[in-house]
């Protein structure tokens, strides 16, 4: 869904030129953001079920990692995204220059919340962090060693992301993707057994 909406821009105006018939894919993209943030807390909480016997230590640090990113993914990145979201349907409804300079205002805030470096910390680091702690746990444990590179891989990606290249971001995000598919597939064959 973000390639078809193209990169988010940078500032409050650049925000309310760019929104324009994208509104709904955003709130699509936002309303699936905030369902996989809340099913991460099953799924840490599983593995460390899982990986306990393994390292019992490194499985609390990672799982309140993935709960520290629930809560500051869902408190600071969606909810400022759904803050521009209501701003620009503000905005476009505005009768008058001072209510829009007023949403305007505001909406530079939430895109200078986004567009920091803190937020990449927020909704890529904290949770890379806790995948990579998870990755190094899983090479001595019921995970397949694919798994666990995969993990250690997406870990040491979301870290270096904070350089803010946008391929070390995507890629990130794919190998996250690709490693809770496996991880989800894994956790299956083990209640099976």
């Amino acid at each position: 869904m973000y390639a078809h909406v193209g990169a988010a821009p940078i500032g409050g105006e650049a925000w309310f030129k760019y929104l324009p018939g994208k509104t709904t894919v955003w709130w699509v993209i936002l309303g699936l953001s905030v369902l996989t943030d809340f099913l991460f807390v099953p799924v840490a909480f599983v593995l460390y079920l899982a990986l306990k016997a393994i390292n019992r230590n490194a499985m609390l640090l990672a799982t309140a990692f993935v709960g520290l990113f629930v809560v500051l993914d869902l408190a600071v990145t969606w909810s400022h995204y759904a803050s521009m979201l209501i701003l620009y349907s503000n905005y476009s409804r505005a009768t008058d220059d001072i209510q829009r300079a007023g949403y305007l205002a505001a909406a530079n805030y939430a895109s200078a919340i986004l567009a920091s470096r803190l937020e990449i910390v927020y909704a890529i680091v904290t949770l890379s962090f806790a995948i990579l702690v998870i990755g190094f746990v899983m090479l001595g444990g019921v995970f397949n060693k694919i798994t666990a590179y995969l993990g250690l891989a997406t870990g040491i990606l979301g870290i270096v992301s904070l350089a803010g290249l946008t391929l070390t971001i995507i890629m990130n995000a794919l190998f996250a993707t690709a490693w809770i598919l496996v991880v989800g597939y894994r956790l299956y064959r083990l209640a099976q057994e």
